[in-house]
C-alpha cells in the first residue's frame, strides 16, 4: 500500500514538472522574441569577432536595456544567441531564455560571456534566416513581435538567394535588421563597400526594420546596444531604412555575393596547374 501511495505521489509530482516544461511563454507574456544572429564565418577577423560578442555582452549587462525591457507591455522577452556561417551551420549558444528582470539579462550576457568564440566557412544569410523561423516554433506560441537581428561583415554566398529567405520570413510575420558591419581593413577596405545598401535592399524586412552599420571597432558596444533598444523597444517605422541615412545611393543586385564566389571559382581553374 505503501509503496502503491507513493508511487502515485511520483507520477503526480513528474505530471507537475512534464506541464512546467511546456511553451516558454503565451503570446500574451512575451513583447518579443529575438533571435541574434552572428556571423562566424571566414571573412570575420578574430579582432571583430571578440568585439562583437563583447558588444551582445555588455549590452544587456547594460541598465539601458534593461530599462527598455521593463517598460514593454508585458516587461518579459525571450532572447536566443546562434552563431552561423554556411547553410548547414547555425549553431545555439545560448537557447530561448525569458528576461523578465537585470538579473535575469545580466545572466543571459553571463552564458555568453563563457561560450568559446569560433571561425567558420561561407556565408549563408538565407541559411540563418530559414532557421531563425525553426526557432520561434520552439516557443510554442506568438510573441506580439518576432525579430531576426542578423550582423554579417558580407553578401550571401551559399545557400538559396537570400531575398527568397527574406520574403517567406517577413510574409510569415517576422521582421529581420540588419548590422553590417563595414570596418576598414589592413587591406584598406572593408568586406563590401556597400554593404548597408545590400542589407537593406536584400536582407531587411516587415514593418519597422532597419539597418545599423558599424564603421569603427571601438563603437562595437554603442551600437550594439542602440540596435538592441531599438528592436525592444518597438519603434513603429513603416518605412525599412538605414541609420544613418544615406543619399543617393545606386540599387543593389541581390547576387552579388553568389557572382562573386562563381568568379572566384572560374579564376581558380583557370590558374595554371604546378
Amino acid at each position: 500500500m505503501a509503496n502503491r501511495l507513493l508511487s502515485t505521489l511520483a507520477f503526480i509530482l513528474l505530471a507537475g514538472e512534464v506541464l512546467a516544461a511546456g511553451p516558454i511563454a503565451s503570446e500574451s507574456e512575451l513583447d518579443i522574441a529575438l533571435v541574434i544572429a552572428v556571423d562566424v564565418s571566414s571573412s570575420m577577423e578574430g579582432e571583430e569577432q571578440g568585439l562583437q560578442r563583447e558588444g551582445f555582452v555588455e549590452a544587456f549587462r547594460s541598465s539601458l536595456v534593461h530599462e527598455a525591457i521593463a517598460g514593454g507591455l508585458n516587461g518579459r522577452i525571450a532572447v536566443t544567441y546562434v552563431e552561423w556561417s554556411g547553410v548547414k551551420d547555425q549553431r545555439v549558444l545560448v537557447p530561448w531564455t525569458i528576461i523578465d528582470s537585470p538579473e535575469r539579462a545580466t545572466s543571459f550576457a553571463n552564458q555568453l560571456s563563457y561560450q568559446p568564440i569560433r571561425q567558420a566557412g561561407m556565408t549563408s544569410i538565407s541559411g540563418i534566416i530559414d532557421h531563425s523561423r525553426k526557432l520561434f516554433d520552439q516557443l510554442g506560441g506568438d510573441p506580439i513581435r518576432r525579430v531576426v537581428d542578423v550582423s554579417g561583415d558580407g553578401p550571401n554566398n551559399d545557400g538559396r538567394h537570400v531575398t527568397y529567405a527574406r520574403d517567406e520570413a517577413v510574409a510569415d510575420g517576422i521582421v529581420i535588421n540588419g548590422l553590417p558591419i563595414m570596418i576598414r581593413r589592413a587591406s584598406g577596405s572593408t568586406e563590401q563597400q556597400d554593404l548597408d545598401l545590400y542589407f537593406k535592399e536584400c536582407v531587411i524586412g516587415g514593418v519597422g526594420s532597419f539597418v545599423l552599420p558599424l564603421y569603427d571597432p571601438e563603437q562595437f558596444a554603442m551600437v550594439i546596444r542602440t540596435k538592441i533598444m531599438r528592436e525592444i523597444a518597438g519603434i513603429d517605422d513603416p518605412a525599412p531604412r538605414i541609420i544613418p541615412a544615406q543619399a543617393s545611393m545606386p540599387s543593389m543586385n541581390c547576387v552579388t555575393g553568389e557572382k562573386r564566389k562563381q568568379e572566384d571559382l572560374l579564376s581558380q581553374e583557370r590558374k595554371p596547374q604546378k
